[in-house]
């Protein structure tokens, strides 16, 4: 990756206006209608496209296999290039009548109704007034690809069901949102951000939803993502997807919210919705939560159920929550954590935790060792200074600080983990569309697809990706088992260099600053990724606010053992109350040289 962008760049998105019809038993199919394409200066340049459907059916996630990575070349620091947006200040957002709860934490929503300052339905309204303001016009920031036309029937019944004297628990009557690779037995679609998947409608919940529509929470609608979780090409944009168009970040607009989950992060930060939820492979909570200035949790692989989330890989994929702090993460962690007898990652021998908030204390780093990757100490420098006064806050708070190495150990595996992933998505995938009900019926067909229908599906990107993945057969290839027993090396290593040092703890910081969006180039990776090593062994990671550099928030990532969530969420809670580092969002059009 030659990781130029041209100064003059302008900020692409890509809209899609369909005209619908019905077919396949009643799914809504997308055959036709107009990309829209803005230009600097001459508006909106359509052009027609017309969908062909295979003939023989009905109709980088965030991971940036970074060339540097793959080539087993350390991550490091790139300059910041500025990139040209259309000039002003901070892009007007319209004000809603409910601005006072911006920013606000669940506990404080609940405590607003029970005073009869707020109803669920009037919360609702908010949000979903916020997005057609904020996400559909005004900064435009597309986190949302599609809302739930139940949202305010749901608000209505959890408001009655209060009255009467019935309360489900903390989360109910909350709004959220999901990512579209989630599925919901409801009225939304769920696409992965891919055209070859519009009007996908599944026939059920993710085991995941269960526990939550219990608890009482308003689905609101669905996020936008990088598509097909940012699996689908070496050049991919993160945050955009053929059926979604692009997400923007929602503090400098024509910079990249990272991805994959990003309209998660994008949504939880614009203040378009109280929580969100995510899914991680490799960076996909931990970057774009480090890019939008929100908390991300990735937990450990099988605390959280898999089932019904369009998958890449069964030894890496998790979903988890996106927050705006760590308590509200932690609160709906406690939600998403319920063992599932579907997923083979869920291990019944682990007892349940339960309320994961029981660990959340100010003194949470007191005593507590924490390695931090030696080679981010002088990278950038913003980052630098940021990261410094990290070190001087969780020094303060009680944390020993031990300088170690481990990035460089972990670049060596990146060409293993992308062999173990390109299986696994093409039978992960496979089984999935097999019983899914949708137009498409393998990776075969989403590939053929995409080839018949290039103009609306590929317009920036291609899918080597993709194609790559469908000539892997089957999880007992010597190819597939000789790259697993190389990655355990690198948990060998990560576990012996925990247990030396006598470490709780890894950290640095989870990404650089955001790169301006360039379609024609795709991702422009400006270094770090200390959540690497977890994503790569299915450990956990959280990722908290560490500061802003030049108006552009990083998070740093706190990383450790297997269902070592508690211990995690202890420090990263006690980091966030004594820095407090998250900063609302302006709307800024571009940053000013």
């Amino acid at each position: 990756m030659d990781g130029m962008l041209r100064k003059d760049a302008w900020q692409r998105s890509v809209a899609i206006l369909p005209h619908k019809t019905r077919a396949n038993g009643g799914q809504t199919l997308l055959n036709s209608g107009t990309i829209g394409l803005p230009a600097p200066s001459a508006g909106i340049i359509p052009f027609k496209f017309q969908l062909i459907h295979p003939t023989n059916h009905p109709m980088q996630r965030r991971i940036f296999f970074r060339n540097m990575l793959v080539s087993g070349i350390p991550l490091i620091a790139l300059p910041v290039l500025s990139c040209q947006s259309p000039g002003g200040s901070a892009a007007k957002a319209s004000a809603d009548p409910l601005p006072e709860i911006d920013e606000l934490t669940v506990v404080k929503i609940q405590e607003m109704v029970a005073k009869g300052q707020l109803t669920y339905l009037a919360l609702t309204r908010h949000y979903l007034k916020q997005i057609a303001a904020v996400d559909k016009a005004g900064p435009t920031l597309n986190a949302v690809i599609e809302t739930n036309p139940d949202a305010e029937n749901l608000a209505r019944q959890l408001d009655e069901e209060r009255k009467a004297g019935h309360l489900r628990g903390p989360l109910h009557g909350i709004p959220i949102l999901i990512k579209d690779n989630i599925d919901t037995a409801d009225q939304m679609q769920t696409t992965a951000g891919s055209l070859a998947l519009a009007g996908h409608h599944a026939s059920r919940d993710a085991y995941l939803l269960g526990a939550l529509r219990e608890a009482g929470v308003i689905l609101l609608g669905k996020t936008n993502l990088s598509e097909w979780a940012n699996f689908r090409s070496t050049r991919s944009i993160s945050g955009w997807s053929s059926r979604g168009g692009q997400t923007r970040n929602p503090y400098v607009l024509d910079r990249n919210p990272c991805g994959s989950s990003s309209g998660s992060a994008v949504a939880v930060s614009a203040n378009l919705c109280m929580l969100a939820i995510g899914t991680e492979t490799d960076g996909s909570i931990a970057c774009p939560a480090s890019m939008n200035g929100v908390v991300g949790i990735k937990p450990t692989v099988g605390l959280v159920s898999r089932s019904g989330i369009i998958p890449i890989s069964s030894t890496q994929d998790t979903a988890g929550p996106m927050a705006r702090t760590v308590t509200d993460a932690a609160l709906l962690l406690s939600f998403l954590a319920k063992p599932d007898p579907k997923d083979a990652k869920c291990d019944p021998s682990v007892p349940p935790t339960g309320d994961y908030t029981r660990f959340l204390k100010s003194d949470g780093l007191k005593g507590k060792r924490i390695g931090i990757e030696k080679s981010y100490l002088h990278h950038h420098e913003g980052v630098d200074a940021i990261l410094r006064q990290a070190i001087s806050q969780l020094e303060a708070a009680g944390a020993v600080l031990v300088e170690v190495e481990f990035m460089d150990k972990t670049a060596e595996y990146g060409k293993e983990e992308l062999i173990r992933m390109k299986y696994e998505f093409r039978q992960g995938l496979n089984d999935y569309l097999a019983s899914a009900g949708a137009g498409v019926k393998s990776l075969a067909d989403v590939i053929r697809f995409n080839r018949e229908n290039e103009a609306a599906a590929m317009p920036w990107f291609k899918q080597e990706i993709l194609e790559a993945s469908e000539q892997m057969r089957g999880l007992d290839n010597p190819e597939y088992l000789a790259a697993n027993r190389k990655i355990n090396e690198l948990k060998e290593f990560i576990d012996k260099l925990l247990q030396a040092s006598q470490l709780d703890a890894l950290c640095g910081p989870a990404s650089g600053t955001a790169w301006c969006t360039d379609p024609v180039n795709g991702d422009f990776w400006t270094g770090y990724g200390a959540y690497t090593p977890a994503a790569i062994l299915g450990y956990p990671s959280i990722t908290v606010p560490m500061g802003l550099v030049r108006g552009l928030p990083i998070g740093l990532s706190f990383f450790g053992k297997s269902f070592s969530e508690p211990a995690l969420l202890a420090m990263a809670y006690a980091y966030e109350q004594h820095s407090n580092n998250r900063v609302k969002p302006n709307f800024l059009p571009t940053l000013k040289s």
